[in-house]
């Protein structure tokens, strides 16, 4: 008989393993704070002072940051000037038996600091070092910084429907910032897992830009059909020019989401609505994804006409007991509370030591017993030099020094 493990009962797949943090904003301090998640020892490293500049985004609970909660849970700080050589000896130290480094300077900003690969290599070449930036360690981009909108605009997703909306959006989602994280946090753990056969570390130049850009198969797909010499058309239908999958309004004048791209699913819904001239025959599995050629008219009519017939409310008790794909557009407050998401706990309370009772969202790999549940509140800055000092083998009256100095 086939044991299965209990969630909860078995160690943390990354449990023994030391991260040394040097990123900020979001992108690496998501990437570690899932690592941590995944149960890494993490350690902040942050400017006195100042420390991440997200620890003063808006909007705020009592004191701090919502964002800087968000993304640094699981961790501990400590802040040291890598400007001052006991700095830089400090981070030496940190170093030495670290598993993984993590920077988020643009290139050759952590060169500048003595804390590049190479550098570390020297002393620990079992180091698995992740940078993350824009668009990497080199290529005619590396100097630009990687700010989530103009990456977004040069990966071609925000140009697949300038033919009806010029100039698009911004987009409310930083789609580059979380691709990058992602693929760091898949980097570092294929590098461990590297490491473990090999015995020896790796660098990971992790661009936002290439982490977005290898997730943009459909906006891409026309280009590469072109790039074969084909025509690329009809294109992917995936930006609102398929009435099957577009955005409408309810009764009460809120969005709706539709989302019926499969025959079964359109047959189903045509059925709900009395409609069966609706359904085409004929239709292909390639149509799914296409603007439906002389039936989109017909098609978006319909559709706007059942979902002007009801309110947000009853649009999401149809999708509820029909299981019809058709769902109310949530703002934020009204997604928080969803009873969906209060019945797979997506949202943890977790008690902080200023705040309060705070939300904290749960890492979707909990459930397998492969991430915590439950997370730390993020540090204050610098909430745990003493502890990692003193773990490092300085003593307290080295401590004491280090702070006269303002090194921490």
């Amino acid at each position: 008989m086939v044991k299965t493990a209990v969630p909860g009962t078995q160690p943390l797949p990354l449990e023994g393993v030391r991260v040394i943090d040097f990123s900020q904003l979001l992108p690496g301090p998501f990437a570690t704070q899932m690592l941590g998640e995944l149960g890494a020892d993490v350690i902040k490293v942050e400017r006195p002072g100042i420390g991440d500049p997200s620890r003063h985004n808006q909007p705020r609970y009592r004191e701090n940051s919502v964002y800087f909660n968000a993304v640094n849970a699981n961790k501990r700080s400590i802040a040291l000037d890598l400007t001052q050589q006991a700095g830089r000896a400090v981070v030496r130290r940190l170093l030495e038996d670290a598993d993984v480094a993590i920077e988020s300077y643009r290139p050759g900003g952590a060169c500048k600091l003595g804390i590049d690969y190479s550098t570390i290599r020297s002393f620990n070449p079992r180091i698995v070092y992740c940078s993350i930036s824009g668009f990497g360690q080199s290529g005619p981009l590396s100097h630009i910084a990687g700010h989530d909108l103009v990456i977004q605009g040069l990966t071609g997703l925000m140009g697949c429907d300038l033919e009806d909306i010029n100039p698009p959006a911004v987009p409310g989602f930083q789609a580059a910032d979380f691709a990058g994280a992602l693929f760091a946090v898949i980097g570092v753990q294929a590098g461990l897992a590297q490491r473990a056969k090999t015995g020896v570390g790796c660098e990971v130049d992790l661009a936002m830009f290439e982490a977005l850009y290898n997730m943009c198969l459909i906006p891409l797909s026309s280009a590469f059909a072109h790039m074969a010499g084909h025509s690329g058309e009809p294109r992917m239908e995936s930006f609102g020019g398929n009435p099957r999958y577009s955005t409408y309004r309810t009764r009460d004048g809120k969005p709706v989401a539709v989302t019926l791209l499969e025959t079964k699913a359109w047959r189903e819904f045509c059925a709900h609505i009395g409609r069966p001239d609706l359904v085409s025959e004929d239709e292909t599995p390639a149509d799914r994804l296409s603007a439906h050629g002389e039936r989109h008219g017909v098609y978006r009519d319909a559709l706007a006409e059942y979902c002007r017939s009801y309110t947000w409310s009853e649009i999401m008790h149809h999708m509820e007991q029909t299981g019809i794909a058709i769902c109310p557009v949530c703002t934020p407050d009204e997604a928080v509370a969803l009873p969906h998401v209060a019945a797979r706990n997506v949202i943890n309370q977790i008690d902080h030591p200023i705040e309060g009772r705070i939300p904290h969202l749960v890492n979707p790999l909990a459930r397998a017993g492969l991430a915590r549940h439950s997370h730390r509140p993020a540090p204050g800055l610098g909430e745990h030099a003493e502890e990692i000092l003193l773990a490092l083998g300085y003593s307290r009256g080295q401590v004491s020094e280090l702070r006269q100095k303002k090194v921490i």
